[in-house]
């Protein structure tokens, strides 16, 4: 268990450099660098890098099969980024990653057990929303590759969740519990500031 978590935190540690280059500035990337920009840019947010990595701690502790929340997020992400990029205005959008993070935290802090259909559906419902904040700070000028890197970058980090799940929480429901509300108590305070 030790090595795996080293590895992960290394690998955490050799990425922080690189997270400069997460928001396009004014020369925007083209190809393998817009690719690197998608990558990176889940990592860039506080909400969205919770949000992904407490699915994936969820996804394998409460879900089975576990890839089917993480799958529907991506998918969903993906359609959200498509509409944020085409333009389209959805309201709401830091509302709901704020209670995605509120309800996927108490969802992992209880180890929350929901109907298939159900896990799916709120998992790509928020997906959505966390795809058009994305979508609309994509590069304009090279799109696809900008949005394959994202959707690699955050199925990377549902996979990292769903490693910590299995390795580190499956046996700790205490750091179960304190993780699922340290995610839950950030949601709220998301929302508190909004208000």
């Amino acid at each position: 268990m030790k090595p795996i978590l080293s590895r992960l935190g290394l690998a955490g540690l050799l990425l922080l450099p690189a997270l400069a280059l997460a928001h396009p500035g004014a020369g925007a990337p083209h190809g393998h660098s817009a690719f690197l920009t998608g990558l990176l840019h889940p990592l860039t947010g506080t909400d969205h890098l919770a949000a992904m990595l407490a699915l994936g701690v969820w996804s394998a502790l409460a879900v089975r099969p576990a890839w089917l929340a993480p799958a529907a997020f991506v998918l969903m992400l993906a359609a959200g980024a498509l509409a944020g990029l085409a333009g389209l205005v959805v309201p709401a959008v830091e509302p709901m990653i704020a209670a995605s993070l509120l309800v996927i935290g108490l969802l992992l802090a209880r180890r929350q057990q929901l109907p298939l259909v159900l896990a799916a559906t709120l998992a790509g419902g928020f997906a959505f929303f966390h795809g058009v904040a994305h979508g609309t700070e994509l590069s304009a000028s090279s799109p696809l590759p900008a949005l394959g890197g994202m959707l690699a970058g955050t199925l990377l980090l549902h996979l990292a969740g769903m490693a910590l799940g299995r390795y580190l929480l499956h046996r700790q429901r205490v750091l179960t519990a304190a993780t699922g509300g340290a995610v839950a108590l950030l949601g709220s305070a998301l929302l508190l500031g909004m208000a």
